[in-house]
């Protein structure tokens, strides 16, 4: 029974995905421009490269947002069921919560989150 329903399960995202992707390419229109191949589709013509050197610290400080951020989502569902865990759910969560807390220590000691 388990093995029908995710085969069943797995056809029907396959379809789906496909059926989205087909219906995409058939309705989306087909006009090609030269200015659909630039960097920015604002009107405004660039001037010099497109390819701008940033610094790593950005995008070091939002992969440490997400990953935190999503890590606290996962917080959530042991919150509601928290008296139904006992203790080694405690215990479990706990480990979780240090682990991130390492974490944070060792970008925090790196500079990571110094703006500079």
């Amino acid at each position: 029974m388990n093995e029908a329903f995710l085969l069943v399960a797995i056809v029907t995202a396959i379809v789906l995905v496909v059926a989205a992707y087909l219906i995409a390419k058939l309705v989306a229109p087909h006009s090609f421009n030269s200015q659909k191949g630039e960097p920015y589709e604002c009107g405004i013509p660039t001037r010099g490269n497109s390819w701008l050197p940033f610094k790593v610290g950005y995008y070091l400080f939002a992969i440490l947002f997400l990953m935190f951020d999503v890590e606290t989502v996962f917080l959530f569902p042991w919150a509601v069921v928290m008296r139904d865990l006992g203790t080694m759910g405690l215990i479990t969560v706990t480990f979780f919560i240090v682990i991130l807390a390492l974490g944070l220590a060792y970008a925090w000691k790196k500079g990571a989150l110094e703006w500079k």
